[in-house]
């Protein structure tokens, strides 16, 4: 029984505070040469604890790269949000020599218990990816698409070809530039180049591919029809006015069948006869 006493007590600086308390992805994938933040989340009663940043599979043998009570460097800066119970991390400029473990820590600050911490896995690598796999615009407008490569290929040059049709590429110039009537192409040079499609066609929906020296990846565009306003014509309707302030109209005259035609003959005589009384010397009794 004394050995196990002894044993738990041996233990207890290993033993978290409390399980699962800080969380964040079991890996982050990024390309060379960009940057990348890591989100790090912990519970409420760990707000104004000191949050930190260690690269290594183990705390004993990691590297503090970054603290919230000490200044953050040019490569690793770190940020803590009490009222979202979320610390960042981000890392700029990241190399293949970065790719690798790291923990995202709070300090406990208890001689009983060990620090809280969980486990991330960085790969930095080599290639191509975009922000969006597929994009979607409707027809006469425009929609850009955002290719990202790795620092190896900053200097590459860029293309942006139709799936299939090889002979459709357009390239980069030496500028890092193209541009023409329906596609605009530009490359920072620092880690992304855009392509923005203008005045789409139904024509264009189809799959593209961004290229970088070598690599290459697909895009998928999709155009939808242009939205049409409906309009509703209104058909002129004729309303009579009688001269005891009463309306008539005409379509629902129409539904009240035989009565129609001989409707319409009183009024085509009453107007007659007002005119002939107006304009003709006649005497109204002799033109009954």
């Amino acid at each position: 029984m004394l050995q196990l006493c002894i044993l738990t007590l041996g233990l207890l600086p290993w033993i978290p505070a409390s399980l699962c308390v800080v969380k964040t992805e079991e890996e982050f994938k990024v390309l060379e040469g960009l940057s990348l933040t890591i989100p790090c989340h912990y519970e409420p009663q760990y707000a104004s604890h000191v949050k930190y940043w260690c690269q290594g599979r183990t705390k004993e043998f990691c590297t503090t790269l970054a603290r919230t009570d000490d200044t953050s460097s040019d490569k690793v800066s770190i940020f803590d949000d009490p009222a979202q119970q979320v610390f960042t991390v981000t890392m700029k400029n990241l190399k293949e020599g970065d790719s690798g473990w790291y923990i995202c820590g709070v300090e406990i600050g208890d001689m009983w218990k060990a620090d809280d911490i969980t486990f991330t896995n960085i790969k930095v690598i080599h290639g191509m990816s975009v922000l969006h796999s597929s994009v979607s615009g409707e027809e006469g407008s425009s929609v850009t698409v955002e290719c990202l490569y790795s620092e190896r290929y900053r200097e590459s040059e860029k293309k942006w070809c139709r799936s299939g049709d090889w002979s459709s590429c357009l390239l980069t110039g030496s500028e890092g530039s193209y541009e023409d009537t329906s596609v605009a192409i530009s490359d920072d040079r620092t880690g992304a180049f855009t392509i923005t499609l203008k005045k789409l066609q139904m024509r264009d929906t189809g799959w593209y591919l961004c290229s970088a020296g070598q690599q290459q990846i697909a895009v998928h565009v999709q155009v939808t029809p242009q939205a049409t306003t409906g309009r509703l014509t209104k058909t002129p309707q004729l309303y009579i006015r009688s001269t005891n302030k009463m309306f008539f109209h005409i379509p629902l005259l129409h539904r009240l069948g035989i009565w129609t035609s001989w409707f319409i003959s009183c009024i085509s005589f009453l107007i007659k006869t007002a005119l002939i009384k107006i304009f003709s010397p006649l005497k109204w009794h002799e033109l009954i």
